[in-house]
């Protein structure tokens, strides 16, 4: 893994690492917690479930076994909503495997030019990213959005217990912001707007940065440490276990 890639080999995993992999010729990533043991647990949209998105279909991220090819090890979840755990061949559907790095620096951050790939943000120990990666699957993290609640926030969580307020209009995870919706921004909002092409490419890229940086979780100012217990309660989608205290 480097500067230009975060692309590691499977023999480099290890359990408690964030990973991903691109989907429909990297249009977007799908985001995972590798848990040991060839397993990765990660939110996702069921067959069925696809997402509109303004210009595009994202399609299920689910794995590409289904029921007429299933997995020997997951069988068919090509049905299943939600948090799930698959093995890494299913989680991959094909794609490469990315590792997604934690407290890298300004600049490391900033040198990426997709967002979603990196974050300044320090992790939790390993066994504590890990117990609320299995917490999650038994008891859901809510209910499925695009740029407010998606794979990227369910991995960044599972490493972090951050969460952001969803309720104001920047989505948490960082391939949310996009560098189709900065320029579209700049353009119309910028008071240096210019008929030049560069011009107008410098501006949306300077305000994607600008953006990406502000809207990382460890820089937003609207973020709060939550116990992974009081998440599901927050969440609504506690399945009646947890016991009274």
């Amino acid at each position: 893994m480097g500067l230009l890639s975060n692309k590691i080999s499977r023999d480099e995993l290890k359990p408690g690492d964030h990973i991903y992999s691109w989907r429909q010729t990297y249009i977007y990533a799908h985001h995972g917690i590798y848990v040991g043991d060839g397993k990765v647990v990660h939110f996702t949209r069921g067959k069925g479930k696809e997402i509109i998105a303004p210009g595009f279909l994202i399609l299920s991220s689910n794995s590409v076994y289904g029921s007429e090819n299933p997995c020997q090890r997951c069988r068919d979840q090509s049905m299943l909503n939600g948090v799930v755990c698959s093995c890494i061949d299913c989680f991959l559907s094909g794609g490469k495997l990315y590792l997604f790095p934690y407290n890298v620096s300004k600049s490391f951050f900033l040198a990426k030019t997709r967002g979603g790939t990196c974050t300044l943000a320090e992790s939790d120990p390993v066994e504590e990213v890990i117990r609320r990666a299995w917490f999650l699957l038994e008891n859901g993290f809510g209910a499925y959005h695009l740029f407010k609640n998606n794979c990227e926030d369910f991995a960044i969580y599972c490493k972090t217990g951050l969460l952001a307020d969803n309720s104001v209009s920047v989505g948490r995870s960082g391939q949310a912001s996009t560098p189709l919706y900065a320029s579209f921004s700049a353009l119309i909002s910028s008071p240096y707007l210019t008929s030049s092409f560069g011009g107008m490419t410098a501006i949306g890229y300077g305000l994607y940065c600008y953006n990406r940086y502000f809207s990382d979780i460890s820089k937003r100012h609207d973020v709060s440490k939550v116990p992974v217990e009081l998440l599901v309660i927050r969440f609504g989608v506690a399945k009646g276990k947890l016991k009274e205290q």
